[in-house]
Formats: structure tokens, sequence, C-alpha cells
């Protein structure tokens, strides 16, 4: 456009340069005088040709504007043109990018279903095979459950067997007694001596029970407030049976002494714990028989109470065991001796009740009694005949 105008200002300055050369001729002409008809003609034809010129030149000037605007429209065709093939481009490459894009986003979705269904697939697999373990379990569950039933009953059925067969010894080695006992008669004079000592020993146990009932009942207390339930209640029935023991013992002062075969059947058997051995007949055995048994009961019973009560085991702590006279009537044997068999059966039934076992006892008739092979052994009798 620009050159267009540049070209318009050269030829309209030719033009110009060319009409004041025409007027200078005419002027000198003019001047002259000479050659006037001549010069008007030739002056017209230059005029002429210069018009000839100007159109010439007007119509190249056209042409030439007409090329450029051409040549313009060309251009901004092919600016037009490589625009839309820009955007062209950049429309495919923006589809190619969101195909890519959408495939890739299905290919995520489709990796994560995969994934999806290998874990509901693996959970599934996993679950089952807990089912399975689980249903194993239960099975040797019943199964040890059931071993261990066999086997209580044929311990059970061999323990009866065995205590038949104890009682029945027993009960013959008892008769044996007697009827030895019959034979040797203690004199008089010891007996009388048997029968002051027991007299005594019963009046000094009245009094210590009655001590013992004062002490047992404050300890209750004491269990009450730690929230040990259980042995709280264990010791409150301890301290009933003690209430009955004192009862007994306070009727003493009416017994006969004279007909109990004890103060006149001398001694046959002899024991011995601590490095001292005592003597004493059957009827002080089945007493200290007997401390074994109740300690044994009582011990298991508190093993039991602190179990359940989720207290640390220690025997030692249970007044039972430190009181150590449930089941002692002060007749036949000394009260130190009764003491120590209670708290070895104690010990043992503690041990057995809080550990929820049958290693030192078994329950015989409704009671916990220890094993009659371990009695004899904590008994360590001697015959003296």
């Amino acid at each position: 456009m620009i050159n267009a105008r540049w070209d318009r200002l050269v030829l309209a300055s030719a033009i110009g340069a060319l009409s004041l050369a025409g007027t200078s001729g005419v002027a000198l002409a003019q001047g002259h005088g000479k050659g006037k008809g001549q010069d008007q003609q030739q002056d017209d034809q230059n005029q002429q040709q210069d018009q000839k010129k100007k159109k010439q030149a007007d119509k190249q000037q056209q042409q030439a504007d007409k090329q450029q605007q051409r040549q313009q429209q060309q251009a901004q065709q092919q600016a037009a043109q490589q625009d839309r093939q820009h955007q062209q481009e950049a429309v495919q490459q923006e589809r190619q990018h969101q195909r890519e894009q959408a495939q890739q986003a299905q290919q995520s979705a489709q990796q994560d279903r995969q994934r999806q269904r290998q874990q509901a697939v693996e959970a599934q697999q996993s679950a089952q095979r807990d089912r399975q373990r689980q249903h194993q379990e239960v099975i040797s569950a019943q199964q040890a459950a059931q071993s261990q039933r066999q086997q209580e009953r044929h311990q059970q059925q061999a323990t009866e067997a065995q205590r038949i067969h104890d009682q029945q010894a027993a009960e013959a080695a008892h008769v044996d007694t007697r009827l030895a006992n019959r034979q040797a008669r203690l004199s008089e004079a010891r007996q009388q001596e048997l029968i002051n000592e027991q007299q005594q020993r019963t009046a000094r146990y009245a009094v210590l029970l009655q001590e013992r009932q004062q002490r047992a009942e404050q300890l209750a207390a004491d269990l009450r407030a730690q929230k040990r339930l259980n042995q709280y209640q264990f010791q409150q029935a301890y301290v009933s049976r003690l209430r009955e023991q004192q009862r007994y013992v306070e009727q003493a002062r009416y017994y006969n002494y004279n007909q109990d075969p004890y103060f006149y059947s001398a001694p046959n058997y002899r024991y011995s714990y601590s490095g001292r051995s005592y003597e004493t007949n059957q009827y002080g055995v089945d007493s200290l028989r007997q401390a074994l048994n109740s300690g044994y009961e009582e011990g298991y019973q508190a093993g039991q109470a602190d179990r359940q009560d989720g207290w640390r085991a220690d025997y030692r702590n249970s007044y039972a065991y430190q009181d150590a006279n449930y089941g002692y009537n002060g007749m036949y044997v000394n009260q130190t001796d009764y003491n120590y068999y209670f708290r070895q059966g104690f010990q043992r039934g503690y041990q057995d009740g809080y550990n929820s076992r049958s290693q030192y006892g078994q329950l015989v008739n409704g009671k916990y009694q220890l094993l009659t092979g371990l009695l004899s052994t904590l008994l360590n009798l001697t015959t003296l005949r």
C-alpha cells in the first residue's frame, strides 16, 4: 500500500515537470515570435502525449494497485489458511490429547477394577482359609476336650478303684489296730494323766478359738474393702465353721473321757516332722489324717477364690492357712501337730485350686481330699508293733 502511494507521487511530479516545460516553450515562442503555429501544434501533441502517458501511468498505477491488492489478498488468504491450519492442528492435538487422557483414564480404571477384583478374590481366599483354620481349631479343641474327658474318666475310675482298695485296706488295718489296742491297754494312772492333759488342752483351745474368730472377722472386713469378694465369702464361711467348732469345744466339759478308747489304748504309731518324733494310737493318726484332708479342701477353695478375684497366688496370705485350726476339736493330738499337717494339706490344695487342676488331690463324695499315696507320704508313719 505504501509503495502504491509512492508510485503515484513520482508520477505526479513527472507530469508537473512536463507541464512546466510545455509552458516555458510556449512563452519562449511568443517572446521571439517564431514558429507560432508549429509550436502550438507541437504543444498539442505533447499535451496529448502527456495525457496518454498520464492515462497510461494511471492505468499502470491502477494495475499495480490491483496487483498489490491481489498480493495482499493472497497474503491474507495464505495467513488465514495458515491460521486455520494452525487452529485445526491445535484442535487435532487437543483432541488427540483428550483421547490419550481418556484412554489413560480408561486403562487406569480398568487396572483399578482388576486390582479390586484381585483384592476381593484374595480377601475371599483369606476368609475361607480363616474359616477352615477356625473350623480345624474347633475340631482339634473338641477332640482334645474329648480326649481330656476320656482321660479324666479313666483317671476317676482308676482313682475310685484305688480309693476303694485303700478304704478296704484302711478298714482292715483299723480293725486290726482296735484288736491290738484291746490287747495293749494303758494303766489307769496313765489314762487319768492323758485325760487331765486333754481337759487342759481343750480349755486353752476354747479361749484361742474365740480370739481367732475376732481376728478372722477383722480380716474379712479388709477383704471386702479390697473388693476381693470371692475371698471375702470364703473367709466368712471359714469364720462360721470356727463358730461351730467353738460350740463343740464348749460342750467338751460334759465329755465322758472314760468311755473313749483313745485314753486307754497304747500308742502303736510314730510320726515325725521338723526333726522331732511323736507317738500316738489309731485315733491320733485319724486326727492327723483329718488335718491333711481338711487343709487340702480349705486350700483348694481359697485358691479358687483368689483366682476368681484376679489376685496373685499366695497361700501364706490366707487367714485359713495362718489359723490352721479348722476341723480340730482339741482332741487326741496337740494343736501344733494338727496345725502343721493342716498347712501341709492347705498348701497343696491352694495350688490345685488356683490352677484348676488335680495334681495333689481329688473330689470324693463332694469333698476335696488328698491322694491316698500322698497322704501316706506326708504322714510318714512308723508302726511300733
